[in-house]
């Protein structure tokens, strides 16, 4: 891990910061949920820390592959690493333009720059051997099973609403843009990066990278983005104030902190879902294990509370919540 840098925080934003639930995600609507987030990101910068940005694509590549999808007689379809390439210029854009615009009015002159990340997996990574993450529009068993023989590719029956593509999420090994990042970030310019969990390649030969069918998760990539960067602190925003024990049930308790043997002995419990807080938590603990100070898992409305130690679920080695983190290298 490089140098840490005390001033600089990575924030993972959710899909909500993007596109709430029951939206249809129009411009109109991503653009508003944008603005709120980036409103919450200049209070941050103007608290004195250092950011980069890394967030979630899944309905916006969902979306794109759709299309990709509806126009396949007249243009050919692209392939799903330069899909995630798309999605990631769309989002970078639009908080790229409304944080910069934030920024302006509040008379703070720091650039906004998204970076087209691509994110290092392996290739023999097990997790291409048994594709799991669904991707793309729900089709009839006929059709499904017609691609699978014309392609190769895996389908499967998904809850009852129909056959979906599925591609495998490796495990991300390195962010190949990091020193750019890094030195963009030094220089006082706020970066976007490695949005969706990076566009997944492998490395072919020294330096020489190709695209690959594959979803990393967007937590993971941001861990990696993080420690890289050696970041003071990664926070991951998402849909709830804190993590829970016994999540939606009558026992549900909330934790205000975790120290690294808590974490890893309720997530061998079961608390934490695959599907949900289970990669958010993993995150968490890796970045912490890399020498990072502490994760912060918490929502998007508490997230200036939260870096001061008011607010979320903090992840630390000892399970102490620091209060300033630009004023502490150790305690944690």
């Amino acid at each position: 891990m490089p140098k840490a840098d005390r001033r600089l925080i990575v924030i993972a934003l959710g899909g909500n910061a993007i596109l709430r639930p029951g939206q249809r995600g129009t411009v109109a609507e991503q653009a508003q949920n944008v603005a709120t987030t980036a409103a919450q990101v200049v209070e941050i910068l103007k608290a004195g820390y250092d950011v980069v940005i890394t967030h979630g694509n899944g309905p916006q590549v969902g979306n794109i592959l759709i299309q990709q999808e509806a126009g396949s007689e007249l243009v050919p379809p692209m392939t799903l690493d330069i899909c995630g390439a798309q999605s990631q210029g769309q989002i970078g854009y639009m908080i790229q333009q409304s944080l910069g615009g934030l920024l302006a009015q509040a008379g703070m002159s720091r650039p906004v720059v998204t970076v087209l990340t691509q994110v290092q997996v392996n290739p023999d990574d097990p997790a291409f051997s048994r594709p799991t993450k669904p991707v793309g529009p729900f089709y009839t068993e006929e059709r499904a099973r017609r691609r699978m023989a014309q392609t190769g590719e895996t389908w499967v029956e998904d809850a009852g609403r129909g056959w979906r593509k599925v591609v495998a999420s490796p495990d991300p090994v390195a962010i190949v843009e990091a020193a750019t990042i890094r030195e963009l970030s030094q220089g006082g310019t706020v970066v976007i990066a490695s949005g969706g969990g990076g566009i997944p390649v492998v490395e072919t030969a020294p330096g020489i990278f190709r695209g690959v069918e594959a979803v990393i998760d967007k937590d993971l990539a941001g861990q990696r983005l993080a420690t890289g960067l050696g970041a003071s602190a990664f926070v991951i925003l998402t849909d709830v104030s804190r993590v829970c024990l016994e999540y939606k049930t009558a026992r549900q308790r909330e934790l205000a902190s975790m120290s690294l043997e808590e974490a890893g002995a309720y997530m061998a419990q079961g608390h934490f879902k695959p599907g949900s807080m289970g990669p958010k938590v993993k995150a968490a603990m890796r970045f912490v294990e890399a020498g990072g100070q502490a994760a912060i898992i918490t929502s998007l409305d508490a997230a200036v509370d939260a870096i001061t130690g008011d607010a979320g679920t903090w992840i630390s080695r000892n399970g102490r919540r620091e209060c300033n983190l630009r004023e502490s290298q150790s305690g944690l």
